[in-house]
C-alpha cells in the first residue's frame, strides 16, 4: 500500500542540520504535516517541530534505501538534502518515491573554496551563505522559501566551547581557559562549555550527553564563542549571539545563523584583549 507521507533525508552533521532548519519550515509550510524525518536522530531531532516524527537512518528498518537487494515501502515522495554528484541515490530512490524526487544539493561545489594552501583563499568569487543557496533551489520545485527568524535572547552570560583541534585547525584550548579567568576577573557571567574528550579545569564548566540538554541550556540566551563547529551552529540557531573563529573555510559561506560575529585566525589575530573588547561591545550593543 502506498505511503501518504513524505520522506525528508538528511544525512549531514550537526552544524548542516542547522544551517537546513529554514528548509524544513518552507517545506512544512508547503506540504503540511505529513513529513517524516530521516537522519542522524540525534541531530534531527533537534527540530521535530517540522516533522510528524522523525527517525534514525542507523536503524535497520531503513538498509532498504542503500542496498539494491533489498525493498521497502513507497513514499508519496522522498525529498534529499545532501550530496548526489553522479545521481545514484536519486536514482534508487526513484522507485520508492511516487512523485517526483525533490533533490536540494546541500553546498555548492566550491563551498570549501580550496586554494594553494588546501584551506580558504580569500580570492574574490561569489560567496553565497549556505542557507540562501539551499533555499533558493526550492523555487523550480514552485516551492515557497521561508527565512527562519531567529531572534536572540538577550543575557549578560559567556559560553566559551573550547576544543581540540582534529581534522581542523582550532583556537587553541588553553585560549579559552585563559579568557574564562579574565572575563571572571571583570565580574562577567562566563562558563565553559566542555566538549566531548576534553575535560578543563575551571570552577564554572558544565557537559551535556543530550544535544537536547545542550539546546535548553542555550535557550537561556548570552553570547556564544567557540572555533567553527557544529555546536557553533546549534548555538546560532538556538538564539545565541555567535562569535565564531574560522581557521579553513570561508566564513561568508558557512558562518552560524542569526546573529554572528565571524573571525579569521590568521586575518583577525584574535588574542584576549581583542576578544574582551568584542564581547564588550557585543553587550553594549544590546543594551
Amino acid at each position: 500500500m502506498d505511503n501518504n507521507e513524505i520522506l525528508l533525508i538528511h544525512l549531514g552533521g550537526l552544524g548542516d542540520v542547522c544551517l537546513s532548519e529554514s528548509l524544513f519550515l518552507s517545506f512544512q509550510k508547503h506540504f503540511g504535516d505529513c513529513l517524516v524525518g530521516l537522519g542522524n536522530r540525534r541531530f534531527i531531532d533537534l527540530f521535530k517541530e517540522y516533522f510528524v516524527r522523525v527517525e534514525g537512518v542507523e536503524s535497520r528498518r531503513w538498509l532498504y534505501l542503500f542496498s539494491e537487494k533489498l525493498g521497502g515501502p513507497r513514499w508519496r515522495r522522498i525529498i534529499f538534502i545532501g550530496k548526489d554528484r553522479e545521481s545514484i541515490l536519486r536514482n534508487r530512490w526513484q522507485t520508492h518515491s511516487q512523485e517526483e524526487i525533490i533533490f536540494v544539493d546541500m553546498y555548492p561545489e566550491n563551498a570549501f573554496g580550496v586554494g594553494t594552501t588546501g584551506f580558504w583563499s580569500p580570492e574574490p568569487r561569489d560567496k553565497v551563505h549556505i542557507q540562501e543557496y539551499q533555499l533558493a533551489q526550492l523555487a523550480k520545485y514552485g516551492i515557497e522559501s521561508l527565512d527562519k527568524t531567529i531572534l536572540w535572547t538577550n543575557s549578560s552570560r559567556v559560553i566559551l566551547y573550547p576544543e581540540k583541534g582534529f581534522e581542523k585547525e582550532k583556537w587553541d584550548h588553553e585560549n579559552f581557559v585563559n579568557l574564562y579567568h579574565s572575563l571572571m576577573t571583570k565580574g562577567l557571567d562566563a562558563v565553559v562549555l566542555e566538549s566531548p574528550g576534553l575535560s578543563i579545569n575551571v570552577d564554572k564548566r558544565i557537559f551535556f550527553e543530550d544535544l537536547k540538554e545542550t539546546k535548553q541550556f542555550f535557550d537561556q540566551g548570552g553570547i556564544f564563542l567557540s572555533n567553527d563547529s557544529g555546536m557553533a551552529h546549534l548555538a546560532g540557531a538556538s538564539g545565541l549571539f555567535t562569535i565564531t573563529i574560522f581557521a579553513g573555510f570561508d566564513p561568508a559561506v558557512w558562518h552560524p545563523r542569526g546573529r554572528n560575529i565571524s573571525l579569521l585566525q590568521k586575518q583577525d589575530m584574535p588574542d584576549l584583549p581583542f576578544l574582551e573588547k568584542l564581547i564588550a561591545q557585543t553587550m553594549n550593543a544590546s543594551l
